[in-house]
């Protein structure tokens, strides 16, 4: 058998349309493009059209691009009292968290662009037939799994106060969100990505979508406008690079500051051999602390807008932070929930492409189905009070699709997690080029993460090691199970025909070799 491919998504329609896609003759870009149309259905919380997002791509020749689609902010910030913004909170169980939604949150959406760019550039498939696998899907429906169920429910304050997203998220006779198992389907959803195929890019940034979006937030209280819309530009930027171990990594570049801080912890990490102290071993668990710790601090100095401080001179070359500072500084930061779609295909092209939509501002697109992103309503963006941000400039993220290149494989690989993204993708690269472990395992293997002066530490360790760890952490939480804490890395390998995938089961993740 000839394989075509390989996929890893957070759902497994998303995958489906991947593979159909990789089926029938397209390419990794092809079928990445398609899986994030499916997305925006089988992860409606997770991947929308309105929000932002990235692309790490490779071709056969070894070229690799990153495509910049990520959320803009609108050229007037209006006062807070013109417009719609109040809290939202959001139970996690163990913790309340408090999110800011209304049409006074929303960014410029970057993902219909982004796609659009990558089609162009990228595809070899019409764009009609990319969102056949969605537009089925949100025709017929989709049975919410238990991973979806448990996102729904997190977000049922964000998705209950406007009548036309009850009607689409909620089973409304019985007054509540959808559960696992009930059906959620996303008509006017299929209605507006087929007119967006049919009419282009123009439809949504300039046509009567735009008109819909800048009449809505005109008359609601938004500070979005049809400017703001027509102006939005993709970009294309050189990914940063690093060697690691012998191994080549790249990843996105500043303004974003995730896989800057990737860099960052492998290039304090290339000077030890991890793989001498075995994995999950209190020296080596404690050595992978100490680098997350520092790495915090250097996150911390990057983020802050009034800090001059770097990371200690005592760093491995410091000046690598100190280069990339200034273009992270003064731009408005986010963090919040993502998805992950890789793809590689037979032709050895790779695609790593992260999207996210924040928590949702609770507002859909009129006719279009469209959950508008509330990245104006972080908390990460204002330290100093809300409303404060920089006036049409690009937000920088977390965001970290990333590409590794070892021992004859292509690898394709991202994460969700909000600050966890960067540290679980650090662990899974670990995992790969010191630990030798297969791509599945990579994945599913326990994490720790370092953060606030606290160690969280995931169940699957051995438990004496634990203990040895914890004396050095008397501020730790250990978790019981495998966590969507630690970040959703979905991943896919090629190696001379012959293709991997792996799924994060942590956040519903799934794969398949096409």
């Amino acid at each position: 058998m000839k394989y075509k491919g390989a996929v890893a998504a957070g759902h497994e329609e998303t995958v489906k349309a991947a593979a159909i896609i990789l089926e029938e003759g397209g390419n990794a870009f092809d079928a990445a493009v398609a899986a994030h149309f499916a997305a925006c259905v089988a992860e409606p919380v997770l991947a929308s059209l309105g929000g932002g997002g990235f692309l790490a791509a490779c071709s056969p020749t070894g070229k690799a691009l990153i495509y910049d689609f990520f959320v803009h902010t609108p050229g007037v910030r209006k006062p807070l009292g013109e417009i719609e913004f109040f809290p939202a909170s959001v139970d996690f169980g163990t913790v309340q968290q408090e999110f800011h939604i209304g049409l006074g949150a929303v960014a410029t959406p970057g993902v219909v662009r982004g796609l659009f760019s990558i089609h162009r550039d990228q595809c070899r498939m019409p764009m009609r037939r990319l969102i056949e696998p969605a537009v089925e899907l949100a025709k017929k429906g989709v049975r919410v799994n238990a991973f979806q169920a448990y996102i729904f429910d997190l977000v049922q304050a964000i998705y209950s106060f406007r009548t036309e997203t009850r009607a689409l998220f909620h089973a409304v006779e019985k007054g509540r969100m959808l559960r696992e198992g009930e059906l959620f389907r996303a008509p006017n959803y299929a209605d507006g990505i087929e007119c967006l195929a049919a009419e282009g890019e123009d439809l949504f940034y300039r046509g009567e979508i735009a008109q819909r979006i800048s009449d809505l937030c005109a008359q609601s209280g938004g500070n979005l406008t049809r400017q703001d819309l027509a102006d939005y530009r993709a970009v294309k930027r050189e990914p940063l690079s690093l060697e690691y171990h012998g191994c080549r990594f790249l990843t996105n570049p500043p303004p974003s500051s995730g896989g800057l801080l990737i860099a960052f912890a492998l290039r304090l990490l290339d000077q030890f051999e991890p793989a001498r102290h075995g994995f999950g071993s209190a020296a080596y668990l404690h050595l992978l602390a100490d680098i997350l710790g520092v790495t915090e601090q250097a996150r911390m100095d990057i983020e802050s807008t009034e800090s001059t401080a770097c990371p200690s001179e005592t760093l491995l070359d410091s000046d690598y932070i100190r280069r990339h500072r200034q273009q992270i500084l003064a731009r408005p930061f986010c963090s919040r929930g993502t998805t992950q779609i890789s793809v590689a295909d037979r032709d050895g092209n790779l695609a790593s492409l992260t999207t996210t939509n924040g928590e949702g501002c609770g507002y859909l697109v009129p006719g279009a189905g469209i959950v508008l992103n509330n990245m104006l309503g972080e908390q990460d963006l204002h330290p100093g009070g809300f409303n404060l941000w920089p006036e049409n400039t690009r937000m920088t993220s977390m965001m970290a699709p990333s590409l590794l290149f070892y021992d004859g494989k292509l690898v394709a690989l991202g994460s969700g997690g909000s600050n966890r993204l960067r540290t679980a993708i650090l662990q899974v690269i670990v995992n790969l080029i010191d630990f030798r472990m297969s791509l599945e395992q990579a994945v599913s293997s326990p994490r720790i993460h370092f953060e606030a002066g606290r160690l969280s530490v995931e169940h699957g360790f051995n438990e004496r090691e634990v203990q040895t760890l914890l004396g050095g952490f008397p501020d730790h939480k250990l978790w019981g199970s495998l966590n969507l804490f630690f970040g959703g890395v979905n991943a896919v390998s090629a190696k001379a025909g012959g293709f991997a995938g792996a799924g994060d089961p942590r956040r519903g993740g799934t794969s398949e070799v096409v």
